[in-house]
């Protein structure tokens, strides 16, 4: 019997993608060793992608799709399908055919010869904005910086998991998902293969620079307390400054005649140490906001409609 390899592709507003990297997939695929089993996740999409998904799967029994009752978010969206998935090995990957239909097949003999994950790196290309280079070697220099769990630069959500780290990653349940990490964080044998991307084949990007950057305050405050620990580290700074200060205030008001000249420089200091409260109280009120969400344990996602025929627990 033929082992089950199911891929999971998040869409959103994808309609001129999907039926093109459906057919690529299927031309790369290696059907005579497995089956397949293509899962699409329509995430709140505006356009015409639902009409799509439904059309493919009625002319192909291999197609699922999953149609959430709104946008929830790329990584929301990967964990519905991850979580339907029923294939002996789970390979996630985006619709745009920026991940390479190819690498499907060398995913698969890497999981073979025994890894549990999979996942890929992407070269930096000449191709991308100078603006999405930057940011995005911003991005994981800072998540290395401040997380206890290190990424490759450049990994991507394009990986295949094996069936037992897939039963595993179901279990998890914490909101501001960032599974990059995550799957670095759950061990297991693990490797990864290097790709160039390829160009979008139709419609825009969903990453700009706004959410790249909330992505990377997720990422950094879900895997470690570590900005907590610089707001410690920066007050007891700043109170070491203000005793080195003191033996010039003592000076100036015993011997220089001119203690407390300066408004001005008063002002300043009033507005940069408030300034400076403000954000360590902002790091920690980030922290319980995020605890706050946590406890009312409500759903990462709400699926509309599927054409599956089991619910996953």
């Amino acid at each position: 019997m033929k082992k089950l390899v199911s891929i999971v592709l998040p869409a959103h507003n994808e309609s001129g993608n999907v039926g093109v990297i459906k057919n690529r997939i299927q031309e790369c695929f290696p059907f005579e060793s497995y089956d397949l089993e293509l899962i699409f996740v329509n995430d709140g999409s505006t356009d015409d992608t639902m009409e799509q998904l439904y059309k493919l799967s009625q002319e192909d029994k291999s197609v699922f799709y999953i149609e959430l009752s709104r946008n929830f978010g790329h990584q929301c969206a990967l964990k519905a399908g991850l979580d339907y998935a029923h294939g002996d090995c789970v390979i996630s990957m985006d619709c745009d055919m920026q991940h390479p239909p190819e690498l499907i097949k060398p995913l698969i003999e890497k999981w073979e010869q025994g890894y549990d994950i999979v996942y890929t790196c992407r070269a930096e290309s000449e191709t991308a904005s100078y603006m999405k280079r930057k940011t995005s070697n911003a991005f994981y220099h800072i998540f290395n910086s401040f997380s206890d769990v290190q990424i490759e630069k450049g990994t991507a959500d394009f990986r295949l998991m094996s069936r037992n780290v897939a039963d595993v990653f179901k279990r998890f349940r914490e909101n501001d998902l960032f599974i990059r990490g995550m799957i670095k964080w759950m061990g297991f044998r693990q490797a990864h293969i290097d790709y160039e991307p390829n160009e979008r084949f139709s419609g825009t990007t969903k990453y700009t620079v706004r959410k790249m950057l909330r992505l990377a305050v997720h990422a950094v405050t879900s895997f470690s307390v570590r900005p907590l620990y610089l707001a410690i580290y920066i007050g007891f700074g700043l109170s070491l400054l203000a005793l080195l200060y003191l033996p010039y205030v003592l000076y100036s008001f015993f011997y220089s005649g001119h203690y407390a000249y300066g408004w001005g420089s008063v002002i300043l200091t009033i507005v940069f140490f408030s300034g400076l409260q403000l954000c360590v109280l902002g790091v920690i009120g980030l922290y319980l906001g995020k605890l706050f969400i946590q406890v009312k344990d409500r759903p990462l996602y709400i699926v509309r409609s599927s054409n599956f025929d089991n619910v996953p627990a």
